[in-house]
């Protein structure tokens, strides 16, 4: 007999869970794209950070104080200093010195890294084997190329480039995880941190941050509004609010690791970026990692058995 849900609507929370993490992969691996792009011309990290959180905090503010208490924003507030401020600064930083393939694996991989060590070092939380597995296959994969960035020839700088991206992902993965311990709805969620980050960031850009955005033309300044207002801080976001809901943390995060196998294809046909064979490898590795982890645990048990 199917489920009340099933027949209402259609699809198991955990196929919706990964179908908007599927989503998430398309949008973040063009936010790669886009941000190495915005940050190779005059931008600089300051004016794609006031581009992202001016176009989505001014949407989501209405929203957000319409519906939240101010009782509940200081949840919020936090919430907005890892998935806003700190993520966003640090990625848009690192692009100044490591290119986009680096990018999708140290961001987008490090981000199930960093979830399954602190809820492993904080809850003491017995791992499926398959996420072991999974979480190997990443780790194995970051290995890789971290040795590529730390010794091809002009790279002396990527190191840098290579830390900021763990960092961002390291904000990313404590914002997943505090919004699902507080429960907090994907939408409220997104649009708390979009708002605060606006507050927060704005009127120091405008008074006291070098400015270069008079010097773009017009069509870079709408693409990089649109993409990091729009597409990268609301829909994707969201859309990892909600698979984090619907599929848990581990597989949430996981797979965001198919991020850098469909960035570095990207970067190669749009940035003209040269892939290494041990960058290939480590994009390889690290998508197969994310696919094992995206596998429901019954589904793993029963194809062991």
């Amino acid at each position: 007999m199917t489920s009340p849900e099933h027949s209402s609507q259609g699809l198991s929370p955990h196929t919706r869970g990964l179908l908007a993490a599927g989503l998430v992969v398309l949008c973040w691996s063009g936010f790669n794209i886009v941000s190495r792009l915005g940050s190779k011309g005059v931008l600089s990290p300051y004016d794609l950070s006031a581009m992202r959180f001016a176009v989505s905090g001014v949407l989501a503010l209405p929203f957000f104080v319409s519906r939240v208490p101010m009782s509940d924003w200081p949840r919020y507030m936090v919430l907005a200093v890892f998935g806003g401020l700190g993520y966003a600064m640090l990625v848009y930083a690192g692009f100044a010195f490591a290119p986009t393939a680096h990018a999708g694996v140290f961001v987008n991989g490090g981000i199930p890294f960093w979830t399954i060590v602190i809820m492993a070092f904080i809850s003491g939380f017995s791992l499926a084997r398959h996420i072991v597995i999974a979480f190997l296959l990443a780790s194995f994969g970051l290995v890789l190329i971290a040795y590529e960035s730390l010794v091809q020839p002009g790279g002396e700088a990527q190191w840098l480039g290579d830390l900021l991206f763990l960092l961002a992902a390291l904000c990313w993965a404590l914002f997943g995880l505090l919004m699902r311990r507080w429960q907090v709805r994907p939408e409220l969620a997104i649009s708390g941190v979009a708002s605060f980050s606006m507050l927060a960031y704005m009127p120091v850009y405008l008074l006291w941050l070098p400015q270069a955005i008079s010097e773009a033309s017009a069509g870079e300044i709408l693409l990089q509004c649109v993409y990091q207002g729009l597409i990268a801080a609301l829909l994707a976001g969201g859309m990892y609010s909600y698979a984090n809901q619907k599929i848990g943390p581990y597989q949430a995060s996981m797979m965001l690791a198919l991020v850098p196998g469909t960035s570095a294809i990207g970067a190669y046909f749009i940035l003209d970026e040269a892939l290494g064979l041990r960058v290939v490898t480590g994009i390889i590795v690290v998508s197969l990692g994310a696919l094992l982890c995206a596998l429901p645990a019954k589904r793993v048990a029963q194809a062991g058995s």
